[in-house]
């Protein structure tokens, strides 16, 4: 347990711990992203008691998720399931003492969507609201050029009709037919986070106020396994892993995010757990530790070099604009120096009934530098470690970027450029990764991201990791309940797990090369070829990623978070202009009318 200083001084910060339920809990959550946290609801629906560790205190993440109706109808089995299981009494509340219910939180048709946090709908604060938003408008916009001229074609495909309640029967058990359909609901990330964790916390909370010797949830916010080798994971006599864990202080230690143990704090020993699952984003120290590793997805983009490296390069922006519950998809061509051709993509995805979520990305054109140098910026002679060639390389990311995210908005740059900036632009590459195989240690496998990732545009990752990877957690609890031993239900999980993960990249792999959106579907992708009179077969051309000349790119960082750089400007609160039927170069090219 914690235990004060040598000084004897009593920290106000420091809460000793009460280890009821911690030690070889039923299963351990180690990172709590949505994948562990609806892992943790299965097991415990399941009767199992469940550990939760995560680092980074409250969910942070500011990103804007596009949701299958699948996890809509898994919210309300687990409704059902919880009440089955522990009645009226057992389950947690919300502020007004109604029960808390996961699928009427995030969605009920007779509440609404808008500006709302998860904290607000979840205390009662706000009775006439949910966390999530329906997606009302889903558009794609084909801006590629056409025998080197202009060409626009807009299809707009009627809405997804939302389901009137949850019905777990419609739980589809294949994450390509999952993955390959529209999504029917808009969310921010971190309140459907939110929402996840006030839910196990209200568990902790009731369970330690009734003196349960063994409450169902613990949760450990601030801590992480001990990273010492042979002292975080300690294997035993049969090679099952006991886990122990240290409390953690994080500190912005000049620009970057440092953390140590705690002072004055000691080792929490969890000990065995019967499962555990590592899901801690795209990079897991932990699962590296026990020997994971990832390797590069390659895709065949049919343009005779055969299969290469699956990466992209984007711009990640959060700006103040009312996108709306909306799915807006643009592909459009760019040229080099060399008139080469090829297809960039940007998405707008907003949130219903608010003007302060506009997530927009931008594909950076492979052959792209941002090179202040040969953009004439600086001099030739200017040292590229200086503030000189980053605020050049800098102003030319972001010039990149309006230009971009204006034209999938239908705005002008320069009103755009006025619109408040919370977040970015970010330059991250996107690379398909996957693991091996999921299984880490006899009793421990590692999901979500952690094992492998796609192209994330339509929340792929999302909606595998929290659909796909913690359902097969629901289903290994299944399976130890009708006697099968521990050893094959874990088999049996990590395969699902990669099941799940190639599902998702091969439903993605044509996010690289082809035109047509991954979830659009057979039929409307064939209707869409036919409008723009392009071939569907048709790829766009790309360069090896080896031969890009770029500053350093990684996966997008969600520390970035939490230390913010804003752009000031106004919030834009009118609809979006309507588009247009003309591509945006014929615009330009029209000569001005002349006034008399």
């Amino acid at each position: 347990m914690a235990s004060d200083t040598s000084h004897g001084t009593q920290s106000y910060f420091r809460e000793d711990h009460d280890l009821r339920g911690v030690i070889d809990p039923d299963f351990l959550a180690l990172g709590l992203g949505g994948t562990n946290m609806m892992a943790m609801l299965w097991s415990v629906a399941c009767g199992r008691r469940a550990v939760g560790v995560e680092m980074r205190g409250e969910p942070s993440l500011g990103v804007h998720w596009n949701i299958r109706e699948d996890m809509y109808h898994q919210f309300g089995l687990l409704d059902d399931m919880m009440m089955e299981r522990y009645g009226p009494d057992g389950v947690p509340k919300r502020g007004d003492g109604s029960v808390f219910r996961l699928s009427d939180c995030f969605y009920h048709p007779d509440t609404i969507a808008g500006q709302i946090s998860a904290d607000e709908v979840v205390n009662s604060f706000e009775t006439r609201m949910h966390v999530g938003g329906t997606i009302d408008h889903i558009e794609f916009i084909d801006d590629r050029y056409r025998d080197g001229e202009p060409n626009r074609t807009i299809t707009v495909t009627p809405p997804v009709p939302v389901p009137r309640k949850p019905d777990p029967s419609l739980i589809r058990a294949d994450m390509a037919e999952v993955l390959d359909g529209p999504s029917t609901f808009q969310t921010a990330a971190s309140e459907l986070l939110r929402m996840w964790r006030r839910y196990l916390e209200k568990i902790e909370e009731m369970d330690l106020a009734r003196g349960l010797a063994e409450p169902r949830v613990r949760l450990f916010l601030k801590h992480r396994v001990i990273t010492e080798d042979g002292d975080g994971f300690i294997p035993g006599p049969d090679g099952r892993l006991r886990v122990r864990i240290e409390e953690v202080q994080e500190m912005d230690y000049r620009g970057r995010f440092v953390r140590t143990r705690a002072p004055g704090t000691e080792v929490i020993d969890i000990g065995v757990p019967e499962l555990f699952v590592v899901a801690q984003g795209f990079y897991s120290s932990d699962a590296e530790r026990l020997g994971f590793t990832q390797r590069d997805v390659k895709v065949d983009h049919k343009d005779g070099r055969g299969p290469v490296v699956a990466q992209a390069d984007y711009l990640a922006g959060f700006c103040e604009v009312l996108v709306d519950g909306r799915l807006r998809r643009r592909i459009a061509s760019e040229y080099d120096k060399d008139g080469n051709e090829y297809w960039v993509r940007q998405i707008a995805v907003g949130h219903e009934n608010d003007p302060e979520v506009g997530w927009l990305l931008v594909q950076v054109p492979d052959f792209e530098t941002f090179d202040p140098i040969a953009e004439g910026l600086v001099p030739e002679d200017t040292d590229r470690t200086s503030p000189e060639y980053f605020a050049g390389y800098q102003q030319l990311l972001y010039e990149c970027y309006i230009k971009h995210a204006a034209k999938v908005l239908e705005l002008e740059p320069e009103d755009l450029a006025k619109v408040q900036m919370d977040y970015g632009p970010k330059l991250f590459s996107l690379v398909e990764r996957i693991g091996e195989d999921a299984r880490l240690a006899p009793n421990g496998v590692v999901a979500g991201d952690s094992f492998g990732n796609g192209h994330f545009l339509t929340s792929g990752g999302a909606n595998c990791g929290v659909i796909g990877h913690s359902y097969r957690v629901l289903h290994f609890w299944q399976a130890r309940d009708t006697g099968v031993p521990v050893a094959e239900a874990i088999r049996t999980l990590s395969d699902g797990i990669k099941q799940d993960t190639l599902a998702w990249l091969a439903v993605s792999a044509g996010e690289f090369s082809q035109a047509a959106p991954i979830n659009f579907g057979t039929d409307r992708i064939r209707q869409i070829a036919e409008a723009s009179g392009i071939d569907e077969g048709s790829r766009a051309n790309t360069i090896d990623a080896s031969r890009r000349f770029r500053h350093k790119l990684v996966t997008l960082d969600y520390s970035d978070w939490r230390r913010l750089f804003i752009r000031g400007g106004r919030l834009h609160t009118d609809a979006l202009p309507p588009l247009q039927d003309s591509h945006p170069d014929a615009r330009e090219a029209k000569e001005p009318e002349t006034v008399n």
